[in-house]
Parts: C-alpha cells; sequence; structure tokens
C-alpha cells in the first residue's frame, strides 16, 4: 500500500497523542491537515502564525521525532499557513517562513502567491494624525541627524543609524536597539533614523511610537476584540521604531502581540528600530524569546558624552539659536556639567533666559551661579538597588536579609518600605520590582504599596522611618 500525506500524518499522531495531554493534542493537533507527501517531506497546513510559532517552541522535537519514525532520518517538513485577509478579501494565502528562524526538522520548500495590496484596510485603533490609509509617521523633523553631534559616546550607535537609514531592513543591524542613561539622544537618535528614511524613500511607511502607547493600543485592541486588526495594522509598517522598550517588563499579553510583529517584520525584510534605557541582558521580566530577538542585529550604547563632545554640543546649541557667547563660558559649563546632554542643553537655556531677563551680558561669574544651582536640582536616577541599599543601611541589615522569606515583623517592614520607595521613585514595573526584591510577585509589591500607606496614618514610629528614609534616597 502506497503512502499518502494522510496516512502518514495519521501515524505521526498517533505517536504524538501518546505523548502530550488530551487538551494539548486537541488544540494544537486536531487542526492540522496534512497537505502533501513529496518524498521525504510532508506538507502541512496550520491555520495561522501564532500557530505555527507555537509548534516550534513548544513542539518541535516531538514532531521531529515522530516524522522520522515515518519517514526516516532525512524527513522534511513544511508549513502552509493559511490566515484569513481581514483587509476585506476572504480568500486564504500562504506565507514562506524562513527556516533561519526555527530548528530545522529539514530545509523549507514553501512557494506563495504574490500578495495583493487592498484598498480596504482599516486602522484598528486611534493614533494622533493617521486618517485612513496615510500614516503619520509620529516623527519629531527637528530630531535629525545634522543636530546629532558624533562623538566617541555615540560613534557607533550614530553610525549604525545612519547605515540603517540608507538601507532600511537590508542591514545586519535588525533589530536596532539603542540603548543608554536619561539625557543621552536616545529618542533623538530614533527619530533621525526615521527622518532620514522618509527623506530618502517617501513610499515607505515609517512609525515612531513609544512602548507605553503601543501597549495602551494593545489593551484597547483586546477590549474591542480587534486583536488581529491591530497585529495586521502594525505588520504593514516599513521601518517600525519602538522608543522605551524596557517598559514591556512585566507585560505579558503586550510582549506576546510584540514578539508576533516582531517576526513577521523581521522575516519580511522590515526594519525595527528600539530604544532602552538597559541592554538586553540586564532587562528584567522580558520573556527570553524576545530578548533573543532583540540581541539578533546590533545592540550599541550611548554613552556620557566626553568633554570635547560637550563643548561642541553647547556651541552648536547656541549658534542655531543664534546667541554668542565666550569659549571660557562654554568651557566652564562643559567641564562641569558631565551627566548628560539633557542637563547640559538645560543649563545653557537658563543662561540665555537669564541674561535675555535682566538684559546683562552672560559673563563666568553667572555662568557659575547658574551651574551651581543647576547641578543641585539634577536628581539621581534611582534603582530599585539603590533603594535597597538605603533601606538595609537604615535598619541595619544585609540585603539578603531584606529579600529573605522571613516574616520577621520589622524585616517585613523594611521589605515593604523598599518596594513602597521602588514603586514610587523609579521606572520599574510592580513585577520587575518583585522580581528584584526576593522574587516575589506583583500583587505582593501592591500589597506592600498599601500596607505602607496605611502604616504612615496610623503608626507614627512608622511614618518616622518612611520620612527618614524618603529624605535619605532624594538628598
Amino acid at each position: 500500500m502506497s503512502r499518502t500525506a494522510a496516512s502518514v500524518w495519521k501515524n505521526c499522531l498517533v505517536f504524538i497523542k501518546d505523548n502530550i495531554t488530551p487538551q494539548a493534542y486537541e488544540t494544537w493537533f486536531e487542526p492540522i491537515k496534512a497537505v502533501k507527501l513529496n518524498n521525504d517531506c510532508l506538507s502541512i497546513q496550520i491555520p495561522s502564525k501564532f500557530f505555527y510559532e507555537w509548534l516550534e517552541e513548544h513542539y518541535v522535537k516531538l514532531l521531529k521525532t515522530a516524522l522520522r519514525k515515518e519517514l526516516g532520518q532525512k524527513a522534511k517538513l513544511t508549513y502552509i499557513i493559511e490566515m484569513e485577509n481581514t483587509y476585506g478579501s476572504k480568500k486564504p494565502f500562504t506565507e514562506k517562513i524562513p527556516s533561519s528562524q526555527r530548528e530545522k526538522i529539514g530545509q523549507q520548500d514553501v512557494s506563495f502567491p504574490s500578495k495583493e495590496k487592498s484598498t480596504q484596510l482599516k486602522n484598528p485603533f486611534v493614533i494622533p494624525g493617521i486618517r485612513n490609509l496615510k500614516i503619520d509617521s509620529q516623527l519629531n523633523a527637528n530630531y535629525n541627524f545634522d543636530n546629532f553631534l558624533e562623538g566617541e559616546s555615540n560613534r557607533l550607535a550614530r553610525s549604525a543609524g545612519n547605515a540603517v537609514s540608507n538601507k532600511p531592513g537590508g542591514t545586519s543591524f535588525n533589530p536596532l536597539l539603542i540603548y543608554g542613561g536619561v539625557g543621552l539622544g536616545k529618542t533623538h537618535l530614533a527619530h533621525a533614523i526615521g527622518v532620514a528614511v522618509k527623506e530618502k524613500y517617501p513610499d515607505k511607511t515609517v512609525l515612531y511610537i513609544s512602548t507605553d502607547k503601543f501597549t495602551q493600543q494593545y489593551i484597547e485592541s483586546v477590549k474591542n476584540n480587534t486583536r488581529n486588526d491591530f497585529i495586521h495594522f502594525y505588520q504593514v509598517i516599513d521601518v517600525l521604531i519602538v522608543d522605551d522598550i524596557q517598559l514591556l517588563s512585566g507585560k505579558s499579553g503586550t510582549q506576546d502581540v510584540f514578539f508576533h510583529i516582531f517576526n513577521h517584520l523581521h522575516q519580511n525584510g522590515k526594519q525595527v528600530v528600539l530604544t532602552s534605557d538597559k541592554s538586553p541582558i540586564e532587562m528584567q521580566d522580558i520573556e527570553q524569546r524576545l530578548l533573543s530577538r532583540f540581541k539578533w542585529g546590533l545592540s550599541a550604547e550611548l554613552q556620557k558624552p566626553d568633554y570635547q563632545t560637550r563643548f561642541l554640543i553647547i556651541k552648536n546649541k547656541l549658534y542655531r539659536d543664534g546667541v554668542e557667547m565666550n569659549d571660557e563660558i562654554i568651557d566652564y559649563v562643559a567641564r562641569n556639567i558631565q551627566s548628560n546632554i539633557r542637563e547640559l542643553e538645560g543649563a545653557i537655556i537658563s543662561l540665555i533666559a537669564h541674561s535675555s531677563f535682566t538684559k546683562g551680558e552672560v559673563d563666568l561669574a553667572l555662568a557659575k551661579k547658574i551651574v551651581e544651582n543647576h547641578v543641585k536640582n539634577i536628581k539621581k536616577e534611582l534603582s530599585v538597588r539603590d533603594i535597597q541599599d538605603s533601606v538595609s543601611d537604615y535598619f541595619q541589615m544585609d540585603i539578603d536579609t531584606l529579600q529573605s522569606k522571613t516574616r520577621k515583623r520589622h524585616i517585613v517592614q523594611a521589605r515593604q518600605i523598599a518596594m513602597y520607595f521602588s514603586k514610587q521613585l523609579t521606572k520599574s514595573s510592580l513585577a520587575s520590582i518583585g522580581k528584584q526584591i526576593g522574587d516575589r510577585d506583583h500583587a505582593t509589591v501592591l500589597h506592600a504599596c498599601k500596607t505602607v500607606n496605611n502604616l504612615k496614618q496610623t503608626d507614627k514610629q512608622f511614618k518616622k522611618f518612611v520620612e527618614d528614609i524618603n529624605k535619605k534616597l532624594i538628598s
């Protein structure tokens, strides 16, 4: 009896069914249809790309074993992904999944018809400036390469950004992840890439969006039962720029949807640009499968600018504003404000404003006064670790004790205070805070914050603890 695709797949299913739970079998294998058998290559049809990714992530070894039992060691597997085109046409289409993105059972050999552009694409959510098919890139044209000065601290990131803007999706810098501390120019560089792409490739669809706004849109799509439209909308973008990607931390649903959008864009040669205040290895509560994709391209760090770069930034800022200033003053400001570019420009704006209000000349004495006041007002960016160190020091206990599982009252209260200030003074999510303070969950952190707020109202001694630590942290 000759083998057919159906008979081979039926035998595979017998083996698979014996090795997984009934619910998993019903969910992930019953919907699959055997389509074609060509020598040692079996083609199966699956409902969606999400379905494909789930099989690859959870069942690829099981599939490999089952197929090789039937077809031998040279067995190959081809996926045909049938998706409903929600843009108007209801005809199914197939998509090729590049073998470079999966653990291979065998080489893929899938052909697919060319996709016709639909005229019925609808915006699945509201982005200010988007009307009908016209997508406003949400870019700030003032943030461009011309006013992003190059120095040792940013040379790699700027060069990579330039390469991406010249050939979006066509370099090895995909994704390009730009990371660094506050005020070092991450958002500026991200916009500059998008602006340059639009200048060189007017027909390309470019979209800049913050992670917070992306998350809000996703939540709305779930509420309105338009999740598929949300995904498909982002899949038409040629260059997607997402700012502050570290804010996906602890948001499992948003991470999941971004994972599938990212995969589609990457597989179809589209460019992804991300910014973060942390490198991928430092990101907390982001799934490994997503972090691994962040590392596919290039992670370029923006560091604090050196003296020469700071000097040039001030000169450039003054030139653009039509203001003349003595080099001695510029030198003083550049040497004494070293934190980041944002603070540097802020000090210059203060100098110019002070001069115009008093109608006085900007001299070195005024510069010293402004810089001294400005430096005093620069708030240190606290981390969850900084807060734990301060709380532990105040209560005279080590970090291990603070993070321990003990239920001793004074240790529990110290831990709760650390969680409370971590929520108040950092951008970390509840899940990330809990993870860093003894591997707790977000509900524990939320409970700690409520407890601290309540005790401040009812316990005078506890209130003093909180006030003392607060002074210590913000001083």
